[in-house]
């Protein structure tokens, strides 16, 4: 992100939150002074990683990012700056996610567009990205298609542009919504854009039928909360619910990702599917009698996270 580019002007009264407690504006102040403001402000409101959002939201406002911020803290902030960074402690005192506080957020080499449309990018889905990459990059021999199923932000779909080479990808999605934060963040992509496709539909219900038996590789992280489990507010209060929740069982949508993905790889066709941790030695048992090489992969903190499975050749 470029630095602010609007005129450098003193905060003056006027200030568009005129009940803020922090510095005096009637002259002008820093950015240093803004953050120290932004920690007081998100601590006494009990957010728990108050210095980290401080940072973030100064780091948006300003304009100056990682190592940059340390050397713009000492230049003036601009009206426009102050009132970015207003609105965004602000909502962030609502207890609204960083995430969606700052409309972007990192997801391995991508700066993704982020909402409430859509849920927040996490580390797991990170990893549950490497290894569908790892995967397609083991049963691919050539031009390569692959499906993410269900794709929300388009997280894992555009890591696959963008990391991969000679690959067609679609992202799809139920979700209108989410859709069109997944084309957002496609367009975003440039060059390797020209290779995605942004379809609408209930998992294959998206996908056209010439496709049937000669994908390389599917994943999907789908919802699979069971409806009665009660999350915590910060996720239950601001995410998209049908992204979560999957049914009585938690178990529905990974059934029918399981019944209907045989069929539409190609032979030798990778499988990868992100899960709870409780569920995966089960939806490895469902694979087994149609699939071969079954495995289950574990995320950094240990807990299963993913199940991989191949068609037989």
């Amino acid at each position: 992100m470029n630095k602010d580019d609007s005129a450098e002007v003193p905060c003056i009264a006027g200030d568009p939150d005129p009940d803020r407690d922090g510095p005096d504006l009637d002259g002008t102040v820093s950015w240093q002074e803004l953050l120290n403001e932004a920690v007081t402000r998100l601590s006494n409101g009990d957010i728990v990683d108050a210095e980290i959002s401080a940072r973030r939201i100064v780091e948006e406002a300003s304009g100056f990012e990682g190592a940059e911020l340390h050397l713009g803290l000492s230049e003036r902030a601009t009206a426009r700056g102050v009132a970015r960074f207003d609105a965004m402690i602000g909502r962030r005192l609502t207890g609204e996610p960083l995430q969606y506080v700052l409309g972007r957020w990192s997801f391995r080499e991508l700066d993704l567009m982020v909402d409430k449309r859509v849920l927040i990018p996490r580390p797991e889905t990170e990893e549950v990205a490497g290894w569908a990459l790892d995967e397609l990059n083991e049963v691919r021999d050539g031009p390569a298609v692959v499906v993410d199923l269900g794709t929300g932000s388009g997280a894992i779909g555009l890591s696959v542009l963008v990391e991969a080479v000679d690959v067609d990808c679609w992202l799809t999605d139920v979700s209108a919504d989410a859709l069109a934060v997944a084309r957002a963040n496609l367009v975003g992509l440039g060059v390797a854009a020209a290779r995605g496709r942004v379809a609408e539909g209930s998992w294959f219900e998206a996908i056209p039928d010439e496709l049937e038996g000669t994908i390389d590789l599917i994943v999907s992280n789908p919802p699979y909360v069971p409806d009665a489990v009660e999350l915590e507010a910060v996720v239950a209060d601001w995410e998209p619910s049908g992204a979560l929740f999957a049914g009585p069982t938690g178990l529905e949508d990974l059934s029918a990702l399981a019944s209907e993905a045989g069929r539409w790889l190609k032979p030798g066709g990778a499988f990868v599917v992100e899960l709870s941790p409780e569920q995966a030695e089960g939806f490895a048992d469902q694979l087994r009698p149609s699939f071969v090489d079954v495995r289950i992969r574990h995320d950094l903190s240990g807990r299963a996270r993913a199940v991989l499975a191949r068609t037989p050749s």
